[in-house]
């Protein structure tokens, strides 16, 4: 079907990659934008741009009368729905059928069919494909949901019937943690999807999650492009993924290949599909589910096949055969991709929220980076918190993965937390290095890595930050040029440490004094963004950004920011056992578990809040009984947030 104008049913980063590839087709192109969107970088891309309602997913992205109506004022005849959100809805892929818009996504029979779980599964069942044993029954009462987990066995996994990404998913290894599982996974997968339908497998242990990439046109053909690789997750979302997949050899490519295709062809599919598999330590494999839209991580495809996915889909679309038959797939070299998320791996990865005050992301051979973010815009609380794909390709993994690491550590995003000082840390951790991490890499190789702690400025960066905040109304190598040479004082904190520098000045360096460590500082250059300086004769470049009595300096991958305390009058920080429950980011509060009066213990759960798209169990501190509680359900609150008071 022709044509001319494609309205991209998405945002942030893959709304901006479809719409490079559409100009590059000589496509015109609109975005859509909810109103919290309205500066984002998507909406600038695009010719064209149209509101479509409130920063609320249901009132905006997920509203798919507004999309096809905002597709009919603007003349799109076509719409592209990127990942998530609609793009594996088949009520919207009809309702733009029967618009007579085309619907870049696979048919609605093969949607509605891939879509759910269960049905998927009993489908694989029956074509042939490796599946988990499990329940995916229609009962789904809690009583039958209890009587065929024990049936089952532990340990068990609980997965939504609609979901994906790790919502509305549970691992339970205690049977008397079940019900509350349930109750969990239910709430979690009727919020994203719309749907609390469930389904039980028996959970495979330390297994790979390996996909595999499939292609289908309208006239029956249907392809794979090989595997990739995603065990590396957090909470059952991918962290990292690669292809092709360290563990799987030619002879097992081509036979999940197969099976792959087996299940593609099985629902007659079109367009691009993933097929995900779990792979045991003995080799074997099982059906997860199919995917019926493009993925998050499919830049590492196109990086070792040399083709455009996107491009791919829009051909299909519009009624041409595949480009390519399976014998002229070729797998070249090694792609290595990380999310960037804004979030804070020390407090159990807790989405962030606020502005970008700097956004540089690297550059260099072999490295791309696709995302949505413009300096100026804010994160909010209302959507995903991934905010950019960090890419490497190398002619072998070590050369992909050595130059990913460098491309995280350059990349320079202030104004927020984010997770790059932790990607780096499993880019170089033995175990990923060798090729060996499961999906239990994270919570056994690497449960006490470093890079989830609260990182610690060294001495060393609170010399540089003393220097240059010492500085700040004058930004020029002159200023470091004084005849001042009394030592000078400057109190400097960051996160919740405190330390004093003791600055000296001569006449074309500073000395400064961190503790019991001494260093001689000379600076070379330095504007708004950048300096360039000699510690103790060593020189390097420091990305950096000040604003008033704050400086933000990135400390390779790690961001600092530095708070000059020198004449800011003096006030006791509030510790852990202050007693008072915080927002820990913007939010809604849906279920409040206490009262006042109640005697609540350490560890117990007190609030739950919702924030991007996830649950958040906010938790009791110490031992004590609740003095106040200032929230209740349905409260939109904002991060820091007083939401309860406890005594000890």
């Amino acid at each position: 079907m022709a044509f001319e104008k494609i309205l991209i049913a998405n945002r942030g980063e893959i709304a901006c990659r479809v719409i490079r590839t559409a100009h590059s087709l000589g496509y015109r192109t609109v975005a859509v934008y909810s109103e919290a969107d309205r500066d984002a970088r998507h909406v600038a891309l695009a010719d064209e741009a149209i509101c479509i309602g409130p920063a609320t997913v249901s009132q905006s992205y997920l509203d798919a009368d507004a999309i096809i109506a905002a597709a009919q004022k603007t003349g799109a005849d076509a719409v592209h729905p990127g990942y998530g959100f609609l793009s594996e809805n088949s009520t919207f892929a009809e309702a733009c059928e029967a618009a007579g818009i085309t619907f870049i996504g696979p048919p609605v029979n093969a949607i509605h069919l891939m879509g759910s779980k269960r049905l998927s599964k009993i489908a694989m069942q029956e074509a042939g494909v490796p599946c988990i044993p499990g329940y995916e029954g229609a009962d789904q009462t809690d009583a039958t949901l209890i009587q065929e987990a024990g049936r089952i066995g532990l340990p068990l996994m609980i997965k939504a019937s609609a979901g994906g990404g790790g919502r509305g998913m549970r691992v339970v290894t205690d049977m008397s943690e079940l019900a509350e599982q349930l109750r969990s996974a239910r709430a979690e997968a009727k919020s994203a999807f719309g749907s609390d339908e469930l389904i039980l497998e028996r959970a495979v242990m330390r297994p790979r999650h390996v996909e595999i990439q499939v292609f289908g046109d309208q006239h029956g053909n249907i392809i794979h492009l090989g595997e990739r690789d995603c065990s590396v997750q957090r909470r059952h979302q991918k962290v990292v993924e690669e292809a092709p997949s360290p563990a799987v050899s030619p002879a097992l490519r081509a036979e999940m290949g197969a099976a792959a295709v087996n299940a593609a062809r099985s629902c007659k599919y079109v367009g691009a599909g993933t097929v995900e598999f779990l792979l045991a330590e003995d080799g074997s494999f099982y059906f997860l589910e199919m995917n019926t839209r493009l993925q998050v991580e499919h830049p590492v495809t196109e990086l070792v096949t040399g083709l455009d996915l996107v491009a791919w889909q829009i051909r299909v679309a519009r009624g041409e055969t595949l480009p390519l038959t399976q014998s002229q797939v070729q797998l070249n070299g090694h792609a290595i991709e990380v999310r960037l998320y804004a979030e804070e791996p020390s407090q159990n990865f807790m989405p962030q929220t606020g502005p970008v005050l700097t956004w540089t992301p690297a550059e260099g051979d072999g490295i791309r980076i696709d995302h949505g973010l413009r300096e100026g815009s804010s994160i909010g609380s209302h959507y995903d918190p991934m905010l950019a794909k960090i890419i490497a390709y190398g002619d072998s993994r070590e050369d992909a993965r050595r130059r990913l690491i460098r491309a995280i550590e350059d990349t320079v995003l202030f104004g927020l937390q984010d997770n790059r000082r932790f990607l780096a840390a499993i880019l170089r951790h033995p175990v990923f290095a060798a090729g060996d991490a499961t999906t239990a890499f994270l919570d056994s190789d690497f449960g006490d890595d470093p890079s989830m702690a609260t990182p610690q400025a060294s001495h060393a960066l609170y010399a540089i930050a003393a220097a240059l905040l010492s500085n700040q109304k004058h930004a020029s190598v002159n200023a470091w040029h004084s005849s001042d040479h009394g030592a000078q004082p400057l109190i400097l904190g960051t996160g919740e440490s405190r330390q004093t520098v003791m600055l000296q000045r001569h006449e074309h360096e500073l000395t400064a004094l961190v503790g019991d460590q001494q260093f001689t500082l000379n600076l070379h250059f330095l504007n708004s963004q950048q300096a360039e300086l000699s510690v103790n004769g060593v020189r390097r470049c420091i990305s950096m950004l000040c604003i008033g009595h704050q400086l933000w300096l990135d400390d390779h991958g790690q961001a600092h920011v530095f708070t000059d305390l020198t004449h800011l009058p003096v006030s006791a920080a509030e510790g852990p056992g202050s007693g008072q429950l915080k927002a820990p980011m913007d939010g809604a509060v849906i279920a409040v578990r206490c009262e006042p009066g109640q005697q609540v213990n350490r560890g117990e759960v007190l609030v739950v809040m919702e924030a991007m798209k996830m649950e958040h169990s906010l938790k009791a501190s110490a031992d004590g009984v609740v003095s106040s509680v200032d929230v209740k359900a349905g409260d939109q609150v904002k991060g820091k947030q007083i939401l309860l008071t406890v005594e000890h």
